[in-house]
């Protein structure tokens, strides 16, 4: 069973890959100045601070949507550059990484009250955040976030099925899929089907795909 989880995330993990989402740099790019595997203590002296100004503005501007969507990206900052929070070694949260992802989550939440047009790239974030927090059915919203604002791109799509069926929400996943499979290449179709099929048929599949994203 492992190895058809294994199989089936490196198939979809190809894909992501190859249109930018996985390689951590977004749809927009903005992820290259929000990811990283680990600190030293002066990066991670950095962040805190940039969290805390980032904190401070929403706190002056609480209806402001950017200041949120700041705190959001300093969050994420925090959560994975510094090796507080994050191990590169095992590439797992530690938990006050968790927390700090799940702080992420609220500060995304606030954000989405507060803007009429979200920005994909902050959803992104959130997507990834509650993903490692095993959150799949907020990890599809937020991806619903992303796929909204680029109908175009089929890996936005991908990733919205697959936390979908993560979530066990067999329509909306069925919906992403069926939209993906229409922008990919044919080359690429059959493939990418075999793979929904399965994360349909297995949630726990799924959420080992989810991760990819």
């Amino acid at each position: 069973m492992q190895a058809v989880y294994l199989f089936l995330a490196i198939i979809l993990g190809g894909g992501l890959v190859l249109f930018g989402v996985g390689a951590g740099n977004g749809v927009g790019g903005i992820l290259n100045a929000f990811t990283g595997n680990g600190s030293g203590s002066a990066q991670g002296q950095a962040v805190s601070a940039a969290e805390k100004t980032a904190l401070k503005a929403t706190k002056q501007r609480p209806t402001d949507p950017t200041a949120w969507a700041q705190l959001v990206q300093a969050r994420w900052t925090s959560a994975t550059t510094n090796s507080a929070n994050f191990n590169s070694t095992t590439s797992a949260f530690t938990a006050s990484g968790k927390n700090e992802l799940t702080e992420l989550g609220q500060a995304y939440q606030r954000y989405l009250a507060l803007s009429k047009t979200p920005d994909p790239n902050t959803a992104i974030l959130a997507a990834r955040a509650y993903a490692r927090l095993g959150n799949y059915r907020n990890e599809a919203a937020a991806w619903e976030t992303v796929a909204a604002a680029n109908p175009k791109e089929a890996t936005a799509f991908e990733c919205l099925a697959v936390s979908s069926y993560a979530a066990s929400d067999t329509r909306k996943g069925d919906l992403a899929a069926q939209k993906a499979e229409s922008l990919l290449p044919k080359a690429n179709s059959t493939t990418i089907k075999q793979t929904f099929t399965q994360a349909k048929a297995q949630p726990s599949a799924a959420q080992q795909i989810a991760q990819q994203c």
